[in-house]
């Protein structure tokens, strides 16, 4: 089966809690705080695995976390870092943010890797805490959270040459014929279920990696048939060809038909009619395809959706006729081409630049008319905090003061013994 686009979870580790430590030893003169420090939390990391060929491995585990760091220890021992968990990933993956669409990650080379996701850094124990007015703190933090999301693997096929046309036009009798792959060859509609690939030698020690696509059909672009599905794979190749029966033995219009795959490259990327195309006018060994071949050129003439008109090659598949001057024009027009970026999903445009200071936290108020403060930044922090020390709670209700929490509660209602919950942590409120 061959799985190109899944969803998954993955989190990196949590850092290592920092400790509250003393060192009292009769021989050393100067004790004082000595808790260590966490250890960092292991980064989710998806690396190129060659050896694989389909994002299958994914269906059957969804979620993915790293390990966390070590708590720090006493005498000022950091904790050990987490190991990094690394994901293996076929060549040509690109890992996308599923909330935001932005690519992270785009794998293609043999040796690509990225961490996707990083890992918290360790708490600071109360060695770092010490200060002439407090030089026995009580003060530790904890291990920073690692980072969460949700994310998108696609899989694109790594091909020079991406085939395209109507289902049975023949894309994998040619695929077949100019190299080793062996695709499925058979007189129906939609034979090719998944993209086949192949490499093509030309005898001057030219070579380039060509994918035979499942047969686009009109709507494709909108869910209708096989193309649909495997669109994606044509915005890595460089070249295209464009197979077009020309015996007209099923009673289609080669133009007519020409135009409607390109119309479906238009609706699913624009800037895919952007690169160079080959028209390849395929079965010129049946008795009409002259005749259909002459007829297609000067209806090519009034091509509006290319930027320019494209080759036209006439070659036959199956008698091999014609293929040498096609593979060696392919093989010049990939010297002179460059390799397309793969695109963001979302851009985000603004006509104007209209500062707005990101909210720090937010106060809500529950039905039992408890107060629950969310946002980022106030959770992290809270998270952080070693709340079996006084002093550590302390420092972190200065911290809620100085972002303006007590002023936002009050100018919300809160009064004298009022609830406020932040997490799972529940205090009564004091002005």
């Amino acid at each position: 089966m061959f799985v190109d686009q899944v969803k998954i979870d993955v989190k990196a580790g949590k850092g290592g809690d920092g400790m509250v430590a003393f060192r009292r030893e009769k021989f050393v003169p100067n004790g004082g705080p000595a808790g260590g420090d966490g250890g960092r939390g292991g980064n989710i990391v998806f690396a190129v695995d060659e050896g694989l060929r389909t994002l299958m491995d994914f269906r059957y585990q969804r979620k993915f976390k790293a390990k966390s760091g070590g708590n720090g220890a006493i005498k000022s021992m950091t904790g050990r870092g987490a190991a990094d968990t690394i994901i293996s990933v076929p060549q040509g993956t690109t890992v996308y943010n599923n909330e935001t669409g932005a690519v992270i990650a785009d794998l293609v080379a043999s040796d690509d890797s990225a961490i996707v996701a990083k890992g918290g850094r360790g708490g600071r124990g109360n060695i770092h805490f010490a200060s002439p007015k407090n030089p026995a703190p009580e003060i530790a933090e904890n291990g920073e959270p690692g980072q969460e999301f949700e994310i998108r693997l696609e899989l694109k096929v790594l091909a020079d040459v991406g085939l395209v046309g109507f289902p049975s036009v023949g894309k994998s009798t040619l695929l077949s014929t100019v190299t080793s792959a062996k695709p499925k060859i058979a007189e129906y509609h939609f034979t090719t279920l998944v993209p086949n690939l192949g490499m093509v030698r030309l005898p001057d020690g030219r070579d380039f990696v060509m994918a035979d696509l499942p047969g686009l059909i009109e709507g494709a672009a909108n869910g209708v048939g096989l193309g649909f599905q495997f669109l994606r794979h044509v915005e890595r190749t460089r070249v295209i060809l464009h197979l077009i029966d020309m015996s007209g033995l099923e009673g289609r219009d080669p133009y007519e038909d020409f135009e409607k795959i390109n119309e479906e490259l238009k609706t699913y990327d624009p800037d895919i009619l952007k690169r160079p195309q080959i028209v390849v006018a395929n079965k010129m060994d049946m008795p009409d395809s002259a005749d259909n071949l002459a007829k297609f050129k000067e209806d090519l003439k009034q091509d509006e959706l290319l930027a320019q008109a494209p080759e036209v090659y006439a070659v036959s598949a199956l008698t091999h006729d014609g293929l040498t001057p096609l593979l060696q024009r392919t093989a010049d027009i990939l010297a002179a081409t460059p390799k397309f970026p793969v695109k963001q999903e979302e851009v985000v445009e603004k006509a104007e630049y209209d500062f707005k200071p990101e909210a720090e936290f937010e106060i809500t108020q529950d039905a039992d008319g408890t107060w629950v403060l969310t946002g980022d930044k106030l959770l992290k922090l809270f998270r952080m905090t070693d709340i079996n020390h006084d002093e550590s709670l302390l420092r972190f209700t200065r911290q809620m003061r100085g972002m303006g929490v007590d002023n936002g509660l009050r100018d919300h209602g809160a009064k004298n013994g009022d609830l406020v919950k932040i997490d799972d942590f529940t205090f009564e409120y004091m002005a």
